[in-house]
């Protein structure tokens, strides 16, 4: 059997050799924190391997987040763009449905926050610290006022394009 295998074009795999991870964040720890640490721009508390809303404990450890890392380096990994003549009749609404999504993403995901938003001469662009985040608002638009909406994630699926037009 291992012949034929072999004859097929297969090969069997190494155990003495590592995979590469396919998504690779460079905001993403690489090892973890020491508990507890909290940061100082926004008072995430990270505890028990994972990043929380809870009271700052007397003593912890000091280091940024990675939402807080990516506002101050300027690198969002989620884009959300929305046009149409839709959103100018009713941008006041669909930017609170945006705020809306985002505080309820952020009470348990400190790390999920809009970073910008910005108009443009066709419509609104939001850049987020997650694309779990623009995808939710995308969504979100989605079902309270229909329209197209598109995702476009890129090969490694750590940044996340998402377009609504209506």
């Amino acid at each position: 059997m291992k012949e034929s295998a072999k004859e097929a074009g297969f090969r069997t795999p190494r155990k003495d050799r590592l995979l590469r991870e396919l998504v690779h964040d460079p905001y993403q720890s690489k090892s973890k924190l020491p508990d507890p640490t909290v940061c100082p721009d926004c008072g995430a508390v990270y505890h028990e391997g994972r990043w929380t809303w809870m009271a700052q404990p007397a003593r912890a450890h000091v280091a940024l987040c990675p939402a807080c890392r990516r506002i101050r380096d300027g690198y969002p990994a989620g884009y959300l763009t929305m046009r149409g003549p839709f959103l100018q009749a009713h941008k006041q609404e669909i930017l609170n449905v945006a705020r809306n999504q985002e505080a309820r993403a952020q009470a348990e995901h400190p790390l999920q926050r809009i970073m910008a938003i910005e108009e443009q001469a066709d419509g609104v662009l939001i850049t987020t610290t997650d694309p779990h985040l623009a995808r939710g608002i995308g969504e979100a638009l989605y079902r309270a006022y229909q329209g197209v909406l598109e995702f476009r994630y890129t090969e490694e699926g750590s940044l996340l394009r998402v377009r609504w037009e209506r």
